[in-house]
């Protein structure tokens, strides 16, 4: 029986699924392959170790692979995207097609049919595709001009709201949530580690963000609310850019900001039903490593027509 694999290159984690015709083998999750995130040799190095343990756990070689389906940011560039498939070729000869991210969220989403898909992980990007086959995305331009409401953008203003906290003697539970996420002894040295180049670990905030906003820290609360509210400005740009106003639009969410945090889903929902009442949002968080494999297989299937 023929073997597929679909993969999410992430800049936080790499999914890899590996299936057959009747179902999924097995899923397993590596470190970050997005090049501009964390460099060529890593993502090299996560992406074959995603499809060897991958392949390990299905009980599969990787050599009898007959297709695969690469998500990751930057595929429309033609160097990012012989540079990804050249990574796994000689791991797995079959046939290898690279691909945006966002491609295999659509697909997850929406197996080609019209629709929205937001993401918020590490980055963040709204991707919409019409009836008439047009599309368009807006934002995810990258972490130090654009990525709102990602986990990055969260961590990033979390440290800023931190120090402005300090500076109007508002209390806050967020530093020290800081200095333990960074294992810091002092403001000093999170200063240090927030300006530092190349930039730490901001998207490894969010959590600790997360929790104190559950606890009632009102600073981390506010930064979930901004953050649902930048998403949704991102969602309503491309509705309108790409339906007409009265047509009903799906909303498809996917993402580990929009996973783990009900009031980023909650606010985000709100600020976009406010904005564009036709929309239609799911919060059923989508899978896009599912859009790839999906993809793997209708890529097999017309290779044999």
């Amino acid at each position: 029986m023929p073997i597929y694999l679909g993969i999410d290159g992430g800049g936080t984690q790499t999914t890899c699924a590996v299936a057959n015709d009747e179902s999924v083998l097995a899923t397993i999750v590596a470190g970050g392959s997005n090049m501009v995130r964390v460099g060529e040799h890593e993502a090299r190095s996560h992406l074959r170790e995603a499809i060897v343990k991958a392949c390990d756990a299905a009980g599969v070689s990787p050599t009898t692979v007959e297709a695969a389906v690469v998500g990751i940011a930057g595929a429309s560039v033609p160097p990012v995207k012989d540079m990804v498939a050249s990574m796994i070729h000689d791991l797995v000869p079959g046939d290898i097609d690279v691909v945006g991210d966002m491609v295999i969220a659509m697909e997850a989403a929406f197996a080609g049919l019209p629709g929205v898909v937001v993401i918020s992980g590490t980055g963040s990007v709204a991707f919409g595709r019409n009836e008439r086959g047009e599309s368009g995305r807006t934002g995810g331009w990258g972490h130090a001009i654009s990525d709102e409401g990602s986990g990055y953008w969260i961590g990033r203003c979390g440290v800023s709201a931190v120090m402005r906290a300090l500076d109007a003697a508002e209390v806050t539970t967020l530093l020290r949530v800081f200095l333990d996420a960074w294992n810091l002894d002092s403001i000093e040295q999170l200063l240090q580690k927030a300006n530092a180049t190349p930039p730490p670990d901001f998207p490894g905030l969010f959590p600790g963000i997360e929790s104190a906003a559950r606890a009632g820290d009102k600073i981390a609360r506010r930064l979930l609310i901004n953050a649902g509210n930048e998403l949704a400005r991102l969602a309503s740009i491309i509705i309108g850019r790409l339906w007409e106003e009265e047509t009903a639009v799906r909303v498809a969410l996917g993402g580990g900001v929009f996973a783990h945090s009900p009031q980023v889903r909650q606010t985000f929902w709100s600020k976009l039903r406010a904005m564009r009442p036709q929309a239609a949002v799911s919060f059923k968080i989508i899978q896009p490593v599912m859009g790839a494999l999906w993809m793997a297989r209708r890529m097999a299937a017309t290779a044999r027509d």
